[in-house]
């Protein structure tokens, strides 16, 4: 049974029609790069998927089950989580305050209640370990790269143990070996058969990691693919709209 089945999702905002008429499949463990020109309506089907925006029409179900998603907190509830491209990171804290953020472990009663820093820092050692980073709960973010700061990011969303994450151009403005860190990351999340999106101008990135590739255009979803039945020159010609659908 898929994860989460989206059938004929639109929304519009005032006169603007920012998505019509699209359905998405997700299965556990599967990786789906969501691909489409600035405007196609990719971070428009995300936040609606991760309760930022409620669809204007259409249905959504969770694992066979019809969900509908007021608030990010509702999707979150259902396993949803989102790593947004700008991370919501405080360089002054740790790796481990970061990954607790608004979620900190509190030991004592009553009144006499304290943060609990010692299982923070154990705990969030353990997902880091699990990601395969080098990433150190005690690091400072401000210190880091951009691919220990994805982990950290990524590392938050499996506190509550998610279905689904959904990650904004994680590779965006980062090194080449950082990029395979977060290429590594997403492979981590697909073995704990985690349902990942992956949105990305980086076609590259996307052939490297996803199962699926699904390609907005103007709102209308013009493909969705097995990863080795289409190919980059397929995919840019169906975002170009030189491809008209695949």
């Amino acid at each position: 049974m898929a994860i989460l089945e989206l059938s004929n999702i639109a929304k519009h905002f005032g006169a603007i029609q920012a998505l019509s008429g699209v359905s998405l499949t997700l299965r556990a463990g599967e990786v789906v790069g969501l691909m489409g020109d600035n405007g196609a309506g990719k971070s428009t089907l995300v936040k609606i998927i991760a309760g930022n925006y409620p669809p204007s029409s259409g249905t959504m179900t969770m694992q066979g089950q019809p969900v509908a998603f007021h608030k990010p907190s509702d999707a979150r509830d259902q396993g949803v989580e989102i790593v947004y491209q700008d991370l919501a990171l405080c360089d002054n804290l740790s790796a481990a305050e970061n990954v607790f953020l608004g979620r900190e472990l509190m030991r004592g009663f009553g009144p006499l209640r304290w943060i609990d820093y010692r299982t923070m820092y154990q705990r969030a050692g353990e997902l880091f370990a699990e990601l395969k980073s080098e990433t150190r709960p005690r690091d400072l973010v401000r210190r880091m790269s951009g691919g220990q700061r994805q982990a950290v990011a990524i590392a938050r969303t499996r506190l509550s143990e998610p279905k689904i994450v959904l990650m904004d151009e994680p590779t965006a403005a980062i090194s080449v070996r950082q990029v395979a860190e977060v290429l590594a990351l997403i492979r981590r999340l697909r073995e704990h058969a985690i349902a990942v999106v992956l949105i990305s101008h980086r076609m590259p990135d996307v052939f490297a990691v996803a199962d699926r590739v699904v390609v907005l255009r103007r709102g209308e979803k013009v493909a969705d693919k097995v990863i080795a039945q289409s190919s980059p020159e397929e995919v840019t010609g169906l975002i170009t709209g030189a491809i008209e659908f695949a």
